[in-house]
């Protein structure tokens, strides 16, 4: 995928966001928040299967007793559904709202998450009743040119968290100084989640948030 290393981006004070501390960007789905088992409780109204058999989306969704996945414009149709109306009935990612907490004491804290436009009132309406009001930017595609136009406003250290090795790589390419962290919230999904040495692996929000603090502080 083609990225775009012009791309525009809010300012940060527009946000809310001072320049003054260090800044955080987070993922939401499968780092603050359980969206396979959200999708896959959407999934089972529909008399749908989430089987997690690999590090895919569409690819584990089934019909009871077959075994062959669900089309997959079958299974993106369900995925703008689940958007447009049920995202913001997922489980927080445990630990996650603590260490936010914890993280919003020293630095700001902004959620880049990619989901589809029309889902970012509920989006943002789930942070709120999580208590992780945080700005919220969606995005699609790559992560990293939209990153380094909001990193490149501040002058203190930054950190990115995503579940998705494109993402982190995207990141680390277009803003290297940046410390970037996987975290895989799902239990089932860690055994099948690739890894990389270029970005540490914590799937433990406490020991992910301690990580992230190491690296702002200074």
């Amino acid at each position: 995928m083609t990225e775009r290393p012009d791309i525009a981006a809010p300012r940060l004070a527009d946000l809310g966001l001072s320049t003054a501390r260090p800044l955080v960007l987070i993922d939401v789905d499968e780092v603050l928040g359980l969206f396979m088992q959200g999708f896959g409780d959407y999934l089972a109204e529909q008399g749908l299967e989430m089987r997690i058999e690999r590090f895919a989306l569409f690819q584990n969704i089934y019909r009871p007793g077959e075994t062959q996945h669900l089309d997959i414009a079958e299974g993106k149709a369900h995925f703008d559904a689940f958007f447009s109306g049920h995202c913001h009935l997922m489980e927080p990612a445990p630990g996650a709202i603590a260490a936010l907490n914890r993280l919003g004491k020293s630095a700001e804290i902004l959620i880049l998450s990619n989901a589809p436009a029309d889902a970012e009132q509920l989006r943002a309406e789930w942070l709120r009743m999580h208590g992780m009001d945080h700005p919220l930017i969606l995005n699609s595609g790559p992560k990293g040119p939209i990153a380094s136009a909001l990193i490149g406003q501040t002058p203190h250290k930054t950190a990115f968290v995503d579940d998705l090795l494109s993402n982190l790589d995207s990141v680390a390419d277009h803003s290297p100084p940046t410390a970037t962290f996987q975290h895989v919230a799902d239990l089932r999904l860690r055994r099948y989640a690739p890894a990389s040495d270029r970005h540490p692996r914590i799937d433990d929000w406490a020991e992910l948030g301690e990580a992230i603090e190491a690296a702002i502080r200074g």
